[in-house]
């Protein structure tokens, strides 16, 4: 498999946690899916789990080269984690459209956190 693409996004958890105290549950129900919410209301500070997801899908989302717009939205990317609780990401509707129309077959994540930031990486791989 081929490297296509490579994301690198960061973002500061008290300006997610504003938008979040601000906005609420319509920026909470337009960025993340059902599954990633129910995730992040169970961790310890959600802000930061919810910081990562978001950080996230803006990486893949570069390593697409696309985006998030109408090739790539906020609900087409799903940040799972693998049993042995490494993250992985989950594309859905358009985004797995335009995955296949890329060729990416794979992608890549990793995610990190501390008190004041969630980074994360992703590499999409094909052919």
């Amino acid at each position: 498999m081929s490297v296509l693409g490579l994301g690198v996004d960061i973002v500061e958890t008290a300006r997610l946690a504003a938008a979040i105290e601000r906005h609420g549950e319509p920026f909470l129900d337009r960025v993340f899916l059902p599954s990633e919410r129910t995730y992040c209301a169970t961790a310890g500070v959600p802000e930061r789990c919810y910081a990562a997801r978001f950080a996230a899908k803006e990486a893949v989302a570069k390593a697409f080269g696309t985006g998030i717009g109408a090739q790539l939205g906020w609900h087409d990317i799903e940040v799972c984690r693998a049993e042995n609780g490494a993250p992985s990401i989950r594309l859905h509707g358009t985004g797995a459209e335009t995955a296949a129309r890329l060729g990416i077959r794979e992608v890549r994540l990793s995610l990190s956190h501390s008190e004041h930031y969630a980074v994360a990486s992703a590499i999409a791989l094909g052919e």
